[in-house]
């Protein structure tokens, strides 16, 4: 059996090494397609993979096609908007993420990205602090919590909505739990943003849900850049000069974005949440450990396709 590990941004080699541990332990052969240019370059390293792990890596019906002896993509990561789940199912293909594995990461870069906000982006005048804040949580899955747990250490008041979390699960570790996501934003000066990209929540974050948000308000998006509605943010922005955004998601507006809104407007120039040394091993190696389990075992945990 091939497992090929394909990624235009790499994992970190520790990542590679504790990958290929794992992989050989089971006694199958580990191949590389590391930092390609184009896609033709991936759709010939697949042809005779039984197994994909990737990472921001787009697995779509054209690269299923090519990859003949496919049995299971495994998205190291928890976004899984990425692949093309019913093509994959066509295939006969699995498809699986590895949620949690990047959950603290992601929440402590949402964290300081607050902070960074809150102090103006250290230009060198007075900010504000995030103590006795309202933070909202948008969505309480591995990385909202992990938002929640780190907030509380920063002595802001946690609120959190989730459509399909119960409350009694939000409430028992100290959240409030609100009923909706209008009444998120209309309580809370500070959201986090943790919903997928679905065909519900794309463009679902927009002018009617951002415009009541208190005084002071600012939106964190680490989640993905297709739940923002960009054009009734920008309208938004105009409007409200109190209000900042601050993303590492690229949006497709960053120029205007940037042009705009200096000192309210900030974007990493690439996805940040997950690059971290610890994430990168823990994604990995569990990607490694799912394909293993799956092709000894059929083991499906962490399936995302039918």
């Amino acid at each position: 059996m091939k497992i090929l590990i394909a990624t235009d941004k790499p994992f970190a080699k520790v990542a590679v090494d504790g990958i290929r541990k794992e992989i050989e332990a089971a006694g199958y052969e580990l191949a590389l397609l590391e930092k390609y240019t184009e896609k033709a370059q991936l759709l010939d390293a697949v042809k005779d993979a039984n197994a994909i792990i990737i990472r921001s890596d787009i697995i779509d019906a054209e690269v299923l096609d090519a990859a003949k002896e496919l049995k299971i993509v495994v998205r190291a990561g928890a976004g899984y908007d990425n692949v093309d789940l019913e093509a994959a199912t066509a295939h006969g293909v699995c498809v699986m993420n590895t949620p949690g594995q990047n959950s603290n990461a992601v929440a402590e870069l949402a964290l300081g990205m607050m902070v960074y906000a809150v102090r103006n982006f250290y230009n060198g005048t007075s900010g504000t602090e995030l103590m006795g804040k309202k933070l909202g949580i948008h969505a309480y899955g591995n990385v909202g919590r992990n938002v929640a747990r780190i907030a509380k250490g920063f002595g802001m008041e946690v609120y959190a909505y989730d459509a399909f979390c119960p409350k009694d699960v939000i409430e028992k570790d100290g959240v409030k739990a609100l009923d909706s996501a209008e009444e998120l934003y209309k309580t809370c000066q500070v959201v986090s943003l943790h919903i997928p990209a679905t065909a519900e929540t794309k463009n679902s974050i927009n002018y009617a849900l951002l415009k009541d948000m208190p005084k002071g308000a600012m939106l964190v998006n680490t989640a993905r850049k297709e739940v923002i509605n960009e054009v009734e943010l920008i309208k938004l922005m105009e409007q409200r000069v109190d209000f900042k955004y601050i993303t590492d998601i690229m949006p497709a507006a960053n120029a205007e974005f940037a042009e705009k809104f200096a000192g309210r407007y900030f974007s990493t120039p690439k996805k940040m949440g997950a690059q971290t040394a610890e994430a990168n091993i823990n994604a990995g190696i569990a990607a490694a450990k799912q394909i293993v389990g799956f092709l000894k075992d059929g083991c499906e945990k962490f399936r995302v396709n039918k």
